[in-house]
């Protein structure tokens, strides 16, 4: 299987953790090259990753081209039609909710979660206030360090967004979109957001 160390693949290992068990159902939104896509079918029957940028998703095919239980999607996550009708026991999104309308896009991924299912996201703010940016200065070097030591790779040809809102935006927005998530600011510039979803029912609007 092809690996490689970024800010976003240091994380994986959590995710896959999260996993409920081998029966249940992944989905990976913003799934990019794969990678994680992969990783996710050695340890759950069936997991799927969506994408919106083609040459991610061509990408994430030909990794994938042997393995009978992943599936990718190229389309938007708000109105694929692979994903009507569907709900997932777990929900990744690594570094991709500052790349939609945070508050419909969590809106919608707790459409997409069954009840009872978890909702994982690693997600990027924007440094707004005195201490953002006090954390994010004093992460600069353990940061580089550490991305130093791990030989830090990039897929070819990602796209990236310059996150708009900030932690503590971020906070607001999903604690009331999501009641009871739970929200972290973590090492290299990330921050972990879980939710899980009452098997009870639950209404968002």
């Amino acid at each position: 299987m092809t690996s490689r160390w970024n800010h976003n693949t240091a994380y994986h290992s959590e995710l896959l953790a999260a996993a409920p068990g081998p029966d249940s159902k992944v989905l990976d939104v913003g799934s990019g090259d794969g990678l994680l896509v992969s990783k996710f079918a050695e340890v759950v029957h069936d997991v799927r990753g969506i994408d919106s940028d083609p040459h991610a998703v061509k990408q994430a095919r030909t990794l994938l081209a042997t393995v009978p239980n992943a599936t990718v999607i190229l389309g938007d996550v708000f109105d694929a039609p692979e994903l009507l009708g569907q709900q997932f026991d777990l929900i990744t999104a690594v570094a991709t909710l500052h790349h939609l309308p945070l508050e419909p896009a969590l809106k919608r991924l707790a459409e997409l979660l069954s009840p009872g299912g978890e909702l994982f996201v690693i997600g990027i703010a924007s440094n707004k206030t005195a201490a953002d940016w006090f954390i994010s200065g004093a992460l600069v070097i353990p940061v580089r360090l550490m991305s130093k030591a791990h030989r830090e790779e990039y897929y070819p040809g990602m796209k990236t967004s310059k996150p708009q809102k900030s932690l503590k935006e971020i906070c607001d927005i999903a604690k009331i979109v999501l009641p009871g998530c739970r929200i972290q600011r973590r090492f290299y510039y990330r921050y972990t957001l879980r939710w899980t979803k009452p098997s009870g029912g639950f209404t968002n609007s």
